[in-house]
């Protein structure tokens, strides 16, 4: 099970887009998560399907006329966050040497 969560974390941008969820700490469309993570609308879908495949991100749409979308992260994913943050800190603590 390890091995199969750090091939999905080691992705291009799954950290970031977790991170960036777990700060906002409400649910984010699409285009505001393409925006806080800068990075392209094909990368960004990718790893939002393989992170809601493995639990890690809920995806709603919401009603009205344009039946918008929104993601969120799932209680998992909580308890995941200060794994991710303390990977942060860590590369942040290497870099100021």
């Amino acid at each position: 099970g390890v091995d199969d969560l750090l091939e999905l974390l080691t992705k291009s941008k799954s950290l970031h887009i977790l991170m960036v969820m777990d700060r906002k700490n409400n649910p984010l469309r699409f285009s505001d998560l393409k925006k806080l993570v800068d990075s392209s609308s094909t990368t960004i879908s990718r790893r939002l399907k393989e992170l809601e495949a493995h639990g890690l991100v809920t995806r709603s749409v919401i009603g009205g006329g344009e039946n918008l979308t929104e993601y969120s992260i799932t209680k998992d994913t909580k308890t995941l966050s200060p794994i991710i943050q303390s990977l942060y800190d860590w590369v942040d603590k290497r870099s100021e040497n």
